[in-house]
């Protein structure tokens, strides 16, 4: 594993050797975050406080791109000590808030425009979401906000940052990335269904006219979910905004219906949006699943892999 910090004025600092690490990655809610530990002296001038950017590299790819929350050196009874830790790019956007507008239709180009570009941030291309009239930037919101709002709420997909640091909003790839079959190292398995907390129904009411849309999820309701939401939209919300609110509602719900649980040796063996396949003796979850959330480390038992997946169509 190499670490490397760049500083505000450009200069670069190779990290010592590094003995223990962690990385989270997940669906950018609310951020992926690093952790590392090093081999360390102290040699006279220390340039680690005007550190602002880190990036990870392991095998000569790159496994995290992201700022510099907290750099911590000195020395006790075991020795010295370097730990570095913080957060992906979308950090940038999770510590700035937005100024309130609205648009009278709002483009993604216009959201890039105003609510990322200004923290220097690239967003990869391909992303197709539709235009939104009426769109609001609400006082107090993060510029997060507003980039998750305007993607996840009316185009139904997860902005998130990779491993270079780019935004991207488009649809998670379907090619299979791991495949376990029967001899598989597997740690730990654990398989949750959770059926707390997941919504069968939505009623979008509109707080003027007292006009309602309902929104179903029916294979919760064939399951025997019952569990309905009513929620109150500003006054004069048009038909569309009221379905993307209700729709949403359920999708977020539905996320954490069936979870599985995956420890495997080894490290960055899969990334949130692929998918994995499992075939397993016992026939235990068995199936295809999407990666919601990894965490990759290396300690004093070695290298791990940690996977939270979920069903493939309710993870977007």
């Amino acid at each position: 594993m190499e670490g490397l910090l760049t500083c505000w004025d450009g200069r670069e600092i190779a990290l010592p050797d590094v003995t223990e690490w962690e990385f989270r990655y997940g669906r950018g809610t609310p951020c992926d975050s690093f952790l590392l530990t090093c081999l360390w002296e102290p040699q006279g001038e220390d340039p680690l406080a005007e550190a602002v950017t880190f990036t990870a590299v392991e095998n000569g790819e790159t496994v995290f791109t992201g700022v510099v929350d907290e750099c911590e050196r000195g020395w006790n009874g075991q020795g010295c000590f370097l730990t570095v830790s913080g957060r992906s790019m979308a950090a940038r956007l999770l510590d700035n808030e937005a100024l309130g507008m609205e648009y009278q239709v709002a483009t993604w180009a216009d959201i890039l425009r105003d609510h990322v570009t200004p923290y220097g941030i690239q967003a990869l291309p391909g992303a197709s979401l539709p235009a939104v009239p009426g769109f609001v930037v609400e006082t107090g919101s993060s510029e997060w906000q507003v980039v998750y709002e305007f993607c996840r709420y009316y185009g139904g997909v997860t902005p998130r940052f990779d491993r270079l640091g780019r935004l991207t909003a488009a649809p998670w790839p379907e090619e299979k990335s791991l495949r376990l079959k029967e001899n598989a190292a597997i740690t730990a398995l654990t398989l949750r269904d959770q059926r707390y907390g997941v919504l069968s129904q939505v009623l979008v009411r509109d707080r003027t006219t007292q006009a309602v849309q309902t929104v179903e999820n029916s294979g919760f309701l064939q399951r025997g979910g019952l569990c309905r939401r009513v929620l109150t939209m500003p006054g004069k919300s048009s038909y569309q905004a009221m379905r993307y609110s209700g729709a949403y509602q359920l999708a977020r719900s539905a996320e954490e219906l069936r979870q599985l649980e995956l420890e495997l040796p080894g490290s960055f063996l899969a990334w949130p949006g692929e998918l994995v396949e499992l075939v397993t003796p016992k026939g235990t979850a068995n199936g295809l699943w999407r990666v919601a959330e990894a965490v990759c480390g290396l300690n004093g038992k070695g290298r791990y892999t940690r996977l939270l997946l979920g069903e493939p169509d309710a993870l977007r």
